[in-house]
Order: C-alpha cells, then structure tokens, then sequence
C-alpha cells in the first residue's frame, strides 16, 4: 500500500503490523491524523475487520471528532468509537443488563454530596467548591484502590471525611445507582473473574486504539491490559509531558511503564511539530526538559522561523490587561481574525480584570470556562452587605451575614423578627452593657463606611473593623487556606479603585453579571472574539497568536503544588499552554499585584536559563 505525504515516523506508526505500539506525539504532530490513517491502513493494509477495532477516547467530543476524521478518510465502517465509560458501559449491559438509568448524573452525585454535607454540619462559606473537591477525592479513592480507612482527606478532617465517603456510598446503594468509578470496578472485575465474557470481548475487539494515553488512570489501563489480551494488538497514542490531569487519576507515569508491560513494544517518536515556529517550539522543548519523570525527546519545527517568545514584565496586573486590550485594538484594526487570538491562565479566577477591560472597549470575547463571578464570592457578598447597611440599603438578611464576622457574640435569636435591624438590637441587649457596646461600635463602623470611597471602605472594613482578622480565624478553624480569601478581597480593591460612589459600582457588578453571562452564553453558541482560558482548556487546541498571563510566583506554578511530582505537572500545564501558539507567544508577568511586591514564575527564570538541565 502506497503512503504519500507522511514524514518517516508516521509512515512507521501508519504501517505497524500486531503487536503493541507506543506513538509518542509531541504537540502539533499530527496525532489525530495518525491514528485515523492507522485504522485505515488496519483496514485495507492488513485486512482487518473494521468490527474489531475499537477506539477509545476520554470525551464524546474527542470521540466524535475522531469518528468525523476517519469517515471522512474512509467512509462509514462498523470500527467502534467511544469514550473508556461508553465502552465498559456496554459491556455491563452485555453481560448484567444494566441501563442507563443506574448511571448516577454529576447532578445527582453533588446533590448527595452537598446533602451529606450538611447532615454532617461541615462549615464551609464555599460549599459549591468543598462539594467538586470532595467528589474527586471519593473518584481517586475508588480509581487507585485505596482502602478508606488509610486515607487522609485534604478538604476537610479525615474522620469526617471517612464517614461522609460511607454514606455516600450507602446512598448510591440505596438508589440503585454506580457513579463512573464503580463502573470501573465492576468492568474490571467482571473481566477478571468471567473468562468467559473476556473472551467474548477479546474476539469482538481484537485492535484496540488508546488516544490521550498520557490521561489514562490505574483502574482504566488495567482494564484495558485485560482487552488486549495475549495477542497484545494495542496502540497507545500521546504525550507523557502533556499529562496534566493528575487531579482526575491520570498518571504519566503509566505511560512511561508501558514498555515494562507489554513485550517487544515498537516506539515511534512524532518529532515533527506542524504547527509552531522553531522559536516557539524551542523554548517549550527547553521548559519541559526541566521535568526528570519523562521522555526525553527533540522536535524540529516545520512552521519556519517567527517572532521571538516574548516575556514582558508590567508593573500591575491593570498595566498587564490595558497592554493585552491595546494589542487587540490593534489587530482588530489591521484587518486580523481575532478569534484566532487566546488569553490563557493558570485558574479561572485570573481573567477578571482582563474581562472587564474587554467589555468597556466591547472586544468580543469567549468564555471556554465556567468563570466564577467575583462578586458573589461569599466573601465579596460579605462585604457588600457591609455596605448596604451603611448605605441604608441592607436588611435583616445582611445584618445576619456581618454581625458575626468578626464575632460580635450577636446571637441569632436576636435577628429572628421580620423587622431586626441594629436599633432593634439595642433593645434586645438593653441589660447587657458590654453588647450595648459592641453594637454602638458597629453602628458607628456603618455610619463611617456611609462616608468612605469604595476602595477607602473596603480597606476600612478590612483592618478597622476587623474582617481580615475574622478570615484568619474562620480559615484557621476551617482547615482552608486564606490566601483565595485575600485574592478576592484584592480583586474586589482593584475592582473598587475604580468607582467615586458605591451606587456606581453596585451598577458595574449588575453590569458584570449580564455580561459574564451573555459571553458564556455566546461561548456555547457562536465560539467567536478573543478565546479566555485556563491552561486545562486550552489542550488540544491552537491560536495564531496566545498570551499567557499572570506567570507569577503563586499562581504559575500554582501555591497550592508543593512536591516535586506537583511542580512536574504544573510545569507540564504550562508547557501545554506555551505550545497552543503557532506564530506569536508572549509571556505576561507583573511586579506587584494589590500594592505588593511578586516575583515571577520559577518557570520564567528556567526559559532564560542559558542552558538546560
């Protein structure tokens, strides 16, 4: 069969024969199109029944377009398409009759959760994110095979945490319900104790494909060892320094033992990138030679020579937005698509700023990510009812919310009338001299805050009245960290700078929350304007032009990865990111942020080492 237009390696990787194969595919070399050329080459090459192959993928979107690609190559053909849970599901409704109906939705799995939650009165402002945390924590319990009584949970007290997996568990039971994990478990253990049935599914799928192999998790590749069988026929595609999604069960490591598993494996190395210019593609190559648990490997760019990476440092984070919305006038002048344009980040509370400058000079803009609005933080609401009551636009529900915070010993009952506001306090407390007190002291905080600036009153309730000193104790009692508390309340100061009234600024976040909404909603319908988002999104993907923001020390790496596999894989996020850009790739840090000083990224200083490691 005769192959035109492949470099060397993917005519290897095309025309392997049985047997495992491991494709390492760098970024931009073609991975989609060598497995869809592989399968027809299975195909029409070697005479494989397009019924015994199967495809496996981690997403339905990443499946489709896989199944799109190929037909569009070969035309309709029985070969399989699915995701790991599409495909083990199929098999339990083979062999025990399962329905779709016993597969527990995300929504119900965080309705138990917030529900157990709060029958085990855990304190927690942000229960939506201690409900997401807890979650993948139960995920990776059941994907690594940790017996329960051994783990220490990392969100809330391990005890707590133990009980709250039991009942969980219990209550997935009760209804008749698996959540993906258990779904796992029992493939897995199906096809290890019923000979019989991996048989059966051993001769249905006698070629199996694994794309994103660098996101595979234990559970899933021991499956997956179990279908391939004696006969080994397995093609693993991917990139061990693009596996950044440890946080779901995904271990490079697997990929980097694959050799040890499966005898005589052929490797082919994708060194080619088509997509990036050698300045590009040179300076991801020297970032991710800083990580020791990888394949080496070289690339050679054949996108040509272009701009420099460039790494601008600004003064603030305002500096940083105005620059970016600048350059994007600025194209948008020169006739250029911009929606060949991506803004990237670390989390997704870092496109704020940058979101609020695109809406006032109405740049189009989309949101591939779920962008939490600053202002319903429960922090920023904390504030904001402190305001509303000093501007006699509060009411009983934001007495509530402030009187405790710091503790003022307010007791609820003392706010269970319709009608509680501080006058009805005083006569409430009217034999208790030293509540009396305290509750003058409050008043007299709002009537001062009345008269502030917002960004003035913001910093007044913050070290007078004492509410940075009752969000050490809250995180301190809680277990939670409190720098995400002074990030919010950074951002609400810089939010704030910019409004002489309160009223002005209470429109702006009204404003903001339209906005926040109509991009998110554009996002899923038209896909169009300058592209906002994180790291993790971004993968697969490819801009024309890319800035990465905020490559500050505590956010890139991020605060939170403390060990040396933690920083390998933070490493491999931006990795990712610096190789979405094909012609142009500026790198964005600032020298302060909220009136302190930052240093930048560790990751900075490696790209202008002189050598690499």
């Amino acid at each position: 069969m005769e192959l035109i237009n492949y470099s060397s390696n993917q005519k290897k990787a095309i025309e392997h024969g049985a047997g495992p194969l491991m494709v390492l595919a760098g970024p931009g070399s073609g991975k989609t199109f060598v497995i869809t050329h592989r399968i027809k080459y299975l195909i029409k090459g070697s005479g494989i029944n397009p019924a015994h192959i199967l495809v496996v993928t981690f997403s339905r979107a990443a499946a489709k377009e896989m199944r799109d690609r190929f037909e569009k190559l070969y035309g309709k053909s029985y070969v399989t398409f699915g995701t790991f849970h599409s495909v083990f599901f199929s098999i339990l409704k083979t062999a025990y009759g399962f329905s779709a109906e016993q597969i527990a939705s995300d929504e119900l799995r965080y309705t138990l959760i917030k529900e157990l939650i709060k029958k085990n009165e855990i304190v927690n402002e942000d229960i939506n994110t201690l409900s997401g945390n807890l979650l993948n924590e139960i995920a990776l319990i059941k994907q690594d095979n940790i017996n329960i009584k051994n783990y220490y949970s990392n969100s809330i007290a391990s005890d707590t945490f133990k009980k709250l997996y039991r009942e969980y568990e219990a209550e997935l039971e009760s209804r008749n319900k698996l959540d993906f994990e258990d779904m796992l478990l029992l493939t897995y253990e199906l096809l290890s104790e019923r000979k019989d049935i991996l048989k059966a599914v051993q001769e249905r799928y006698q070629y199996i494909l694994v794309d994103e192999f660098q996101d595979i998790n234990f559970l899933q590749y021991n499956i997956i060892k179990l279908m391939a069988g004696k006969e080994q026929n397995i093609t693993v595609v991917g990139d061990d320094d693009q596996s950044i999604y440890r946080f779901r069960g995904a271990r490079p490591e697997i990929m980097l033992g694959f050799e040890r598993d499966f005898r005589n494996v052929s490797k082919v190395f994708l060194d080619i990138n088509f997509r990036s210019t050698t300045q590009i593609v040179d300076a991801s190559t020297k970032l991710i030679s800083f990580n020791s648990k990888r394949f080496p490997k070289t690339f050679k760019a054949n996108n040509g020579s272009g701009a420099p990476v460039s790494v601008i440092e600004f003064k603030n984070p305002f500096a940083e937005v105005n620059t970016i919305v600048k350059d994007v006038k600025e194209y948008i002048k020169s006739g250029q698509d911009i929606n060949n344009i991506a803004v990237l980040y670390r989390t997704n509370l870092s496109p704020r700023l940058l979101i609020e400058r695109m809406m006032k000079n109405n740049i189009p803009f989309t949101i591939r990510d779920s962008i939490p609005n600053l202002f319903e933080h429960w922090v920023a609401k904390d504030i904001i009812s402190y305001i509303k009551l000093a501007t006699d636009m509060g009411n009983k529900n934001d007495l509530l919310r402030i009187s405790n915070k710091p503790n003022r010993y307010i007791s609820r009952d003392s706010l269970v009338s319709s009608k509680a506001n501080i006058e009805t306090l005083f006569d409430y407390y009217d034999d208790k001299s030293y509540m009396i007190k305290r509750i003058i002291e409050l008043r007299e905080h709002l009537r001062t805050i009345k008269n502030l600036k917002p960004a003035t009153a913001l910093r007044y309730i913050r070290n007078v009245v004492g509410y940075d000193e009752y969000i050490e104790e809250y995180c301190d009692m809680n277990g939670v960290e409190s720098d995400e508390c002074y990030t919010v309340l950074g951002d609400l100061e810089n939010s704030a700078s910019e409004f002489n009234t309160f009223n002005d600024w209470f429109v702006h976040m009204e404003d903001y929350k339209e906005e926040l909404i109509e991009a998110r909603k554009k996002s899923n319908e038209e896909d169009t304007g300058v592209r906002l988002m994180t790291f993790h999104s971004s993968k697969g993907l490819e801009f024309d032009i890319v800035y990465i923001i905020d490559v500050n020390e505590g956010s890139v790496p991020y605060k939170k990865a403390k060990g040396a596999d933690e920083i390998e894989e933070e490493r491999r996020m931006f990795y990712v990111a610096m190789t979405r850009a094909r012609h142009k790739l500026f790198i964005c840090y600032c020298k302060e942020n909220f009136g302190k000083s930052i240093g930048k990224s560790d990751f900075i200083v490696e790209l202008s080492s002189k050598a690499n490691p």
